[in-house]
């Protein structure tokens, strides 16, 4: 699994893991929000962009991204679908790493490229509970930036 940073370049998941975790021992008495979100861009293939999010609150933060293409996915409600369960892997990965370097209760939210309005208000609810369901926090817009803005930045 390979990431990139604007900061450092191409980066493994290892290597990102350690970046986000050293940034938040720069400063171990702020407090943190990981943020992990998916946007897709549908073209001749659908393009998928999972952004990583280390927000020191208050004070900026870091990100990665991961940048992934897949068949051509014309379907809006399989596109959600498929960034949510992106979304839920790449956070299940990192909680495990986590909790395996004392960070169990660094609160983890996912943001999803839904809101109430346009044509994703239908499946707000499923991807939600698909969310709340594997124990993230679950944020639509128009408060996902981790999603609607990061990834939507990586996915054109």
């Amino acid at each position: 699994m390979e990431f990139f940073s604007p900061t450092h370049g191409k980066v493994t998941f290892a290597e990102m893991f350690q970046r986000l975790v050293g940034y938040m021992e720069e400063e171990p008495d702020q407090h943190y929000h990981l943020i992990i979100g998916t946007d897709s861009l549908l073209a001749e293939d659908t393009s998928f962009v999972t952004a990583i999010v280390v927000h020191r609150v208050g004070h900026g933060g870091r990100y990665f991204y991961r940048k992934q293409r897949n068949r051509k996915i014309e379907s809006l409600r399989q596109r959600i679908l498929f960034e949510t369960a992106l979304s839920l892997e790449t956070a299940s990965r990192i909680t495990t790493e986590l909790a395996r370097n004392g960070y169990s209760k660094l609160p983890i939210e996912i943001h999803l490229d839904v809101g109430e309005v346009g044509e994703t208000r239908t499946i707000i609810r499923e991807v939600i509970g698909m969310v709340t369901g594997s124990g993230f926090a679950a944020v639509t817009k128009p408060d996902a930036y981790g999603a609607s803005k990061v990834a939507d930045k990586h996915s054109k």
